[in-house]
């Protein structure tokens, strides 16, 4: 099969006043939808960031996509990255999150949804199989400021919990994943605990955005050392520390410059 177009089309999805350590969420979320068309009829279909910078970087690399056969994904590549080190007007590397690799990551996936159709077979059996046939979601709570929707103001541990057992309730998600690094870090804490207690057995993650001290990311490991499944990023540089690994590896992690 030969790729004879490449096509990327920005959506915005409305987003409510979703709280992080970045900031406040914009009113939309903004992703990309891509689309690598074959002489053989059939699109394969990827997603990405959204925004100007992909926009810009799918234009830049389209004469190299168009007329290769989708197999050659190494020889692509290879294309991709060398390209850039002449960085034509609009080729934005600089962007954050959007080097060669993530450019190139994307439209692999649509070229290898375009081979799983052709094969008509699933792009998990091409790269060796699943490893597991069902994958519950978890609910992704945030703080939030109020808004024109369904949810109301979540700057509370009460709320979050609230929030939680109204998103359980009508959608059965078997899981809850915080987003922290916006109140102080003993308040997420206490949303954790809260939660805990709301809801036993339920798995429970805190992803605070590497928003911490590793005093402050130790610490907190410690308290609800028990009560995690995982601590994402609780400090630069170091994701997914479960509490109990985070704390026996304190002499094995640098301060935070």
């Amino acid at each position: 099969m030969i790729v004879t177009d490449l096509r990327a089309t920005p959506v915005a999805i409305k987003d409510p006043p979703l709280r992080s350590a970045f900031g406040l969420h914009a009113p939309f979320a903004l992703r990309t939808i891509v689309e690598v068309e074959t002489d053989e009829g059939i699109v394969g279909v990827a997603e990405t960031y959204g925004g100007k910078a992909p926009l810009d970087a799918f234009a830049a690399v389209r004469s190299l996509v168009v007329g290769r056969d989708v197999l050659a994904l190494t020889p692509l590549r290879t294309s991709i990255e060398s390209r850039g080190a002449e960085r034509p007007e609009g080729w934005a590397w600089e962007a954050r999150k959007f080097g060669p690799a993530a450019l190139f990551s994307v439209i692999e996936v649509a070229c290898l949804d375009a081979i799983g159709k052709s094969q008509g077979i699933r792009v998990c059996d091409l790269l060796g199989g699943a490893t597991r046939e069902r994958i519950d979601f978890a609910a992704y709570l945030f703080f939030k400021r109020a808004g024109e929707d369904q949810w109301g103001e979540v700057m509370t541990p009460d709320a979050i919990v609230e929030q939680a057992r109204a998103m359980r309730e009508r959608y059965g998600y078997r899981s809850l994943k915080l987003k922290g690094g916006v109140l102080e870090p003993d308040r997420e804490v206490e949303a954790i605990l809260r939660l805990r207690d709301a809801f036993p057995g339920v798995p429970l993650r805190l992803d605070p955005n590497a928003a911490w001290s590793v005093a402050t990311a130790l610490r907190v490991a410690d308290r609800l050392s028990g009560s995690l499944q995982y601590l994402e990023d609780p400090v630069p540089g170091h994701a997914r520390r479960s509490p109990r690994t985070c704390a026996s590896r304190r002499s094995r992690i640098s301060p935070r410059r």
